[in-house]
C-alpha cells in the first residue's frame, strides 16, 4: 500500500510540476519566437528595447508600390484617432526585407514619413530571413527582367501587435480598416 501511497505522490508532484512550468516554457517560447536584433541609422535596436511601449511590428521595403504605403498609412490613422495621452505610448516599427536597396538612412525617413512615432529598420538577409521565419511570414525577390529595378519583393502583410510587455497580443492582417487596428492597439494599451 504505501508504494501506492508513493506512486500517487510522485504523480501528483509531475502533474503539478508540468502545470507549474508550462506557462515558464510558453513564455519562453514566445519570447524566443519574436525576439529580433536589427540595425538603424541611429544604432542596434532589439525587441526588448520597446518593454513599456505598444509596439506594432510591419515587414515590407520602401519600394513597395501599395501595399507597405497602404497598411503603414491605416497603422498611423489608426494611432491618430486615438486619445492624445495614448498616441505616444505605441511605436511602429518598419523592418526592410529588401536590404540591399533599403540603406538605413532611407529606412529612417521613410518611416518617419508615415508617423513621428515610426522607426526603419532592417539587418543581414540571414537575419531577416530568420526573423520572418519565425513570425510565420514571407518574402521573395521576384526579378524582372528588362526592368529599371530589377526586382520587386512578394510579400505577405501583417502587423503584429505587442503590448507594454513586450507579448504578442494580435496579427492584424492587410485587410482590416482603421477601426479593426484601433480596438487591438486599445487592447494592447491595457
Amino acid at each position: 500500500m504505501k508504494i501506492v501511497y508513493k506512486i500517487l505522490i510522485a504523480l501528483f508532484v509531475a502533474v503539478l510540476f508540468i502545470l507549474l512550468i508550462e506557462p515558464l516554457v510558453d513564455k519562453f517560447k514566445e519570447n524566443r519566437n519574436y525576439s529580433f536584433t536589427l540595425d538603424t541609422v541611429d544604432g542596434q535596436i532589439t525587441k526588448d528595447d520597446f518593454k513599456s511601449k505598444v509596439l506594432a511590428v510591419y515587414f515590407g521595403y520602401t519600394f513597395c508600390p501599395d501595399v507597405c504605403p497602404t497598411s503603414l498609412s491605416a497603422l498611423a490613422q489608426a494611432i491618430n484617432e486615438l486619445e492624445e495621452q495614448n498616441k505616444d505610448e505605441i511605436l511602429g516599427l518598419f523592418i526592410s526585407v529588401d536590404p540591399n536597396r533599403d540603406k538605413l538612412e532611407n529606412l529612417k525617413e521613410y518611416a518617419k514619413y508615415f508617423h513621428k512615432n515610426f522607426i526603419g529598420a532592417s539587418s543581414t538577409k540571414e537575419n531577416i530571413d530568420d526573423i520572418i521565419k519565425r513570425y510565420a511570414s514571407n518574402y521573395e525577390y521576384i526579378y524582372l527582367k528588362g526592368s529599371a529595378i530589377d526586382y520587386s519583393v512578394a510579400h505577405t502583410s501583417y502587423i503584429y501587435i505587442f503590448d507594454k510587455d513586450g507579448k504578442f497580443v494580435e496579427k492584424i492582417d492587410h485587410f482590416s480598416d482603421v477601426e479593426k487596428i484601433k480596438d487591438v492597439l486599445g487592447k494592447a494599451l491595457r
